[in-house]
């Protein structure tokens, strides 16, 4: 994920907290802020240093950015997404993480799934 494409500054952390609609489930909070004039969707994470030492939180932050960079073509773009994981992700690999963001990612109706995708995904549960 290159830098560009994270959100940094406290300011734009404090926005999205305001102004985003916030989605959850056990794993993760995400809150999403539409920007009009941006093209590419950025991400902000918070990992607290209740869930574990610094290896246990970056290795959280890793998997969260590879399932974003996964998802890229199927996310809302003009949008500002920043996820607080919780307790229960610090234990989860990355499948795990992923199937998780993408659960939250569909109750906040930013990810579109194509036709394609979703027949794959009905054929492995059958």
């Amino acid at each position: 994920m290159k830098k560009q494409r994270r959100v940094k500054k406290n300011v734009d952390f404090q926005k999205a907290f305001k102004k985003g609609k916030s989605f959850a489930n056990r794993q993760f909070v995400v809150y999403c802020l539409t920007k009009e004039d941006q093209q590419q969707f950025r991400i902000g994470l918070s990992v607290s240093k209740k869930l574990g030492n610094a290896v246990v939180r970056n290795q959280i932050k890793r998997h969260i950015r590879q399932a974003f960079h996964e998802l890229d073509q199927e996310l809302a773009q003009n949008m500002d997404y920043v996820i607080i994981a919780r307790k229960p992700a610090a234990t989860m690999d990355f499948a795990q993480t992923k199937k998780s963001l993408e659960h939250v990612l569909q109750i906040a109706k930013v990810l579109q799934r194509s036709t394609r995708a979703k027949r794959s995904n009905h054929a492995k549960m059958n």
